[in-house]
């Protein structure tokens, strides 16, 4: 039989008790706007389209824009499976206490730990990059820069999510409007029509240009795929969303359709203003702004995308604390571990948990992390992978009736994710691959003498109970 999750209330009566007795549960505090603006920001568009973008451009050239359209339409299959078990699972836990609920919690737990490579790598990763974007008006070293950014991101996720909301609202607007003026620019200074999108040209060595291939395409849709792919955030700040039932469906489909406008719109009108091949290979989006209008416009980008890496660090921070503050409450550690991660502070906001992301987030800003961020890219996808899986459960026994938002045409749609994914996991790097598998091996002997034989007091998936009623 399946080892399964029971009902929160027969299940956890000693995880992680205030004064009352009763586990800790986070203030529901934002509507579907707030959750909007803040997993918006955790897709950080901006940075995605200066950062990620020129990658594909390099290797795809006028291709770029036709792969991530077909990344996007991906994509969605990614965002009904979010929304359904969202929606049926509504807990901080995000992925893990939905595959635990349905696929088992030995599944479940993999999927924390491959999370949590991604929760200590990524923002710090993307931190450092702030160096390059702030070199207009100051040079920095990129590991103090990033360390900055992630100990400002720390004191951000310490205070009360609705402020967040807003602080990272704002800066959202200005990552807009960076993305509006390299649309315009593009549009206005365009060099090609609109067969240029499907042209499938890329500028070659010594000046002559070669053909994008279908392969090609295909490959480049292991980025493309993730581009938008921070929509998921959505489902870990469930546990703060009035009527999540509803809202958080509503604000995953949301967000990937606004991301995707904002991300490829840009790439579109890019791709036609380039003035030339080499110049859209090059993939240098900045220059091309300073190009078509200024140096003054040049650096007012720059500084956009800069607040752009600033506001995905605080949302980052944000989105990982919660799954630390979850697991805690879900009793994956020793006791006074868990404890620890489960405080909640003066906002609201778990206090110990956001601190053990930003702060080894800024040490790690001076390591070298090209490997990890191999193996986190690896993780990333086999987590997809088993949240794919976990949909496919979602509608059997007890949860066939439970009240929640249900994806069109299942079971297709995480069928074919699961061969999307399935694919992208074999083009991977033998060395990532044996990274991530030695990482989940070590996690499966914790599993197999720790919280197995402890399997009716440790790892519990807690459900708020005023989403059950």
């Amino acid at each position: 039989m399946t080892d399964t999750l029971r009902p929160v209330e027969q299940a956890q009566p000693d995880a992680a008790p205030t004064a009352s007795g009763s586990p800790q549960k986070l203030k529901r505090s934002i509507g579907i706007v707030g959750g909007t603006l803040l997993t918006l920001s955790c897709v950080t568009p901006a940075s995605t389209l200066f950062v990620v973008v020129p990658d594909l451009f390099s290797s795809l050239g006028t291709a770029t824009a036709l792969t991530i359209a077909i990344g996007s339409l991906l994509c969605i299959a990614v965002a009904f499976c979010y929304s359904e078990l969202g929606t049926l699972i509504p807990s901080a836990g995000g992925e893990y206490a939905m595959v635990s609920t349905m696929a088992g919690r030995l599944a479940g737990w993999l999927v924390f730990v491959l999370s949590l490579l991604v929760v200590m790598i990524v923002p710090p990763v993307i931190a450092m990059g702030t160096a390059d974007y702030l070199a207009p008006i100051v040079h920095l070293n990129p590991s103090m820069a990033g360390a900055g950014v992630m100990l400002l991101a720390t004191l951000a996720g310490l205070l009360d999510l609705r402020a967040n909301a807003w602080i990272t609202g704002v800066f959202l607007v200005l990552e807009v409007i960076a993305a509006a003026v390299v649309a315009v620019l593009g549009f206005t200074h365009s060099r090609r029509g609109l067969g240029s999108l499907t042209s499938m040209q890329v500028a070659g060595s010594g000046g002559h240009t070669d053909t994008v291939t279908a392969m090609l395409v295909v490959s480049g849709l292991a980025i493309a795929l993730f581009i938008t792919q921070g929509f998921s955030t959505a489902v870990y700040l469930s546990e703060e969303l009035e009527n999540p039932r509803r809202n958080v469906a509503r604000t995953v489909l949301a967000t990937l359709a606004i991301s995707t406008v904002i991300i490829l719109v840009p790439v579109v009108a890019i791709t036609m203003g380039a003035s030339d091949l080499s110049t859209l290979t090059g993939g240098d989006i900045s220059s091309m702004v300073t190009a078509w209008s200024n140096s003054a416009v040049g650096t007012f980008v720059s500084l956009c995308v800069a607040l752009a890496i600033i506001n995905a660090g605080i949302v980052m921070v944000i989105q990982n604390s919660r799954v630390l503050f979850a697991s805690a409450r879900d009793k994956a550690w020793p006791e006074p571990v868990n404890q620890s991660l489960s405080r909640l502070g003066r906002f609201g906001s778990p206090w110990v948990a956001t601190l053990l992301v930003g702060v080894p987030g800024a040490l790690l800003c001076f390591v070298n992390l090209d490997t990890l961020y191999g193996v986190t890219g690896v993780s990333v996808t086999a987590m997809y992978l088993l949240v794919a899986v976990a949909a496919l459960l979602a509608r059997r026994g007890q949860h066939r009736h439970t009240p929640a938002w249900r994806m069109p045409l299942w079971p297709a749609m995480p069928v074919l994710l699961i061969a999307v994914l399935a694919y992208i996991l074999s083009q991977q790097e033998t060395t990532y691959l044996l990274w991530t598998g030695g990482i989940t091996a070590v996690a499966t002997l914790y599993w197999a003498f720790y919280l197995r034989p402890r399997r009716e007091t440790r790892w519990l998936v807690s459900i708020p109970e005023d989403v059950q009623a």
